[in-house]
Parts: C-alpha cells; sequence; structure tokens
C-alpha cells in the first residue's frame, strides 16, 4: 500500500471521528497534531482508533494512541504495519 493511500484511508477515519464536532478544523497535514489541532476528546481517539483497525485489517494492540502526536506519527506507523 502506498503512503498516499494510507493518507487518503486514513483521511476517511479522521473525517468520522471529527463528524459533527463543533470549532473542529477539518483541513490537517501530516504536521497536525492529534488533540490540539484536530480537537480529538478521548471518544474521538476511540472512533479514529476504530477506524484504522476496520479501514486497514490491522490491530493496534502493539501500541497506545498516546504514542502518537502528529497525523504524520500515524501515517508512518501505517506504512510499517501495513507493507
Amino acid at each position: 500500500m502506498t503512503r498516499q493511500e494510507i493518507i487518503e484511508k486514513l483521511n476517511d477515519a479522521f473525517d468520522m471521528a471529527i463528524q459533527g464536532s463543533t470549532g473542529v478544523e477539518k483541513q490537517y497535514t501530516e504536521d497536525s497534531n492529534l488533540v490540539t489541532d484536530l480537537g480529538l476528546s478521548s471518544v474521538g481517539v476511540l472512533y479514529v482508533v476504530i477506524a484504522i483497525e476496520e479501514s486497514f485489517g490491522i490491530r493496534l494492540d502493539d501500541v497506545g494512541f498516546g504514542d502518537f502526536q502528529t497525523v504524520k506519527d500515524v501515517i508512518d506507523y501505517l506504512e510499517k504495519k501495513v507493507n
């Protein structure tokens, strides 16, 4: 899976997690912070984790989502995990 394919799937997961959140900017970059820039609450993070696991057919058992600070951290992890 290419980095661009990973980004597209991940964008879908983020969009689902932040859908309906007030004040959340839906435009983000790889440098965007998951909590401060995307405004993900603990429930939002849970939704993202579930969406990632379902979209990519993987389990995030070997890391905690708190291990990721930015969108790039998640992409880099997924790039290693799915390839």
